[in-house]
């Protein structure tokens, strides 16, 4: 016989209840385990998922235990983490949805180029659409606590970038399909690469430059591994979609007022707060590269209306694709856009 995990929990609890500890089953510690891909003092363990496991753990009276396994400890690579939620190889994972490309097509609508202008505002909209349109499609085998996306995506780069022209020839690592199309539309070479590997693929000359935030360049010491770093006025060049999730019959088989210490904890609220804390961490990332006496360019007027016509293309692309998919995606771009427009956190 094959004891499969929810066998285990099941049996578990029958032995509880046969040596009379049932009625204090509620007493019981619940420990689950979170596993992601950033060190430890990195901005979003730090700022994002411990606050939230410490509150969950508070809200729940110590009846809850959260043991947080930075730096992929518990095995596997990035990409694998939404499979790991998934089969129960970790209880609740923190992961990049483009690390899976295609398997969750509705959230590419935040990823788009030059969509996004502010990280709370589109959070507290991918949560909506989440909502309406994902959590039971796409997100049906795993138990989603939050969504949301970073500040403004950038580019950091061995080589002064200003337009689309600066890009042709150059390694970059893209952290989406998306963000890949857009690489290849300026003539850079597109890399895929989780990333942790962005320092020793810099270091190493895998890669010219890479596409992240300001906010994660501190703990990957980006301005130390190169020298340029190009920032976008207005609207960001792109942003990437996160999801804290959780295994769905690990969900499930805690009690009810378990369940609701994590519901409280979890949802619209704790998306926009995610997004943001991402969002606030740019500032002293990217003073510390200005500190360093790096160069910063910020594209406007003529120079970012190239980028935006080089960019256009992919909207088309990627509402075509949807279509195949049996999905508006024109409606959701539109209802994207108005949700953000609505914010007004």
């Amino acid at each position: 016989m094959t004891i499969t995990r929810k066998t285990f929990l099941n049996m578990a609890s029958a032995a509880a209840v046969a040596l009379g500890f049932g009625s204090a089953a509620h007493a019981q510690e619940v420990t689950l385990s979170l596993h992601q891909f950033l060190p430890a003092q990195a901005n979003v363990p730090k700022l994002i998922l411990d606050v939230w496991a410490d509150d969950v753990e508070a809200a729940s009276d110590g009846r809850i235990k959260i043991d947080r396994f930075p730096s992929m400890q518990l095995g596997g690579r990035p990409p694998e983490l939404m499979d790991q939620a998934i089969d129960g190889v970790a209880d609740i994972v923190w992961t990049v949805v483009g690390y899976t490309p295609g398997r969750y097509p509705s959230t590419e609508v935040f990823e788009l180029p030059f969509m996004v202008n502010d990280a709370r505002a589109a959070s507290s909209a991918y949560w909506q659409m989440f909502e309406k349109h994902m959590k039971d499609t796409e997100f049906s085998d795993v138990h989603i606590l939050g969504t949301w996306v970073h500040g403004p995506g950038m580019i950091h780069s061995n080589k002064a970038v200003t337009t689309p022209a600066d890009m042709e020839g150059l390694k970059i690592r893209g952290g989406s399909r998306l963000v890949n199309s857009l690489l290849e539309k300026t003539g850079a070479t597109p890399v895929g690469m989780p990333v942790p590997a962005v320092p020793e693929g810099l270091s190493k000359g895998v890669i010219d430059g890479t596409t992240i935030p300001w906010e994660v360049t501190a703990a990957l010491k980006v301005p130390e591994l190169v020298g340029n770093h190009t920032e976008f006025e207005g609207t960001a060049l792109y942003t990437l979609t996160f999801v804290l999730a959780m295994n769905k019959d690990r969900y499930d088989s805690l009690p009810d007022d378990l369940r609701a210490v994590i519901d409280s904890k979890s949802g619209l609220e704790f998306s926009i707060f995610a997004g943001g804390t991402q969002a606030d961490s740019d500032g002293p990332a990217r003073q510390l590269a200005v500190d360093r006496g790096n160069n910063i360019v910020t594209v406007s007027g003529g120079d970012l209306d190239a980028w935006k016509t080089a960019a256009q293309p992919i909207y088309d692309e990627w509402i075509a694709d949807m279509e195949s998919k049996g999905i508006d995606g024109q409606a959701l771009i539109d209802e994207a856009k108005s949700l953000m427009d609505a914010y007004e956190g």
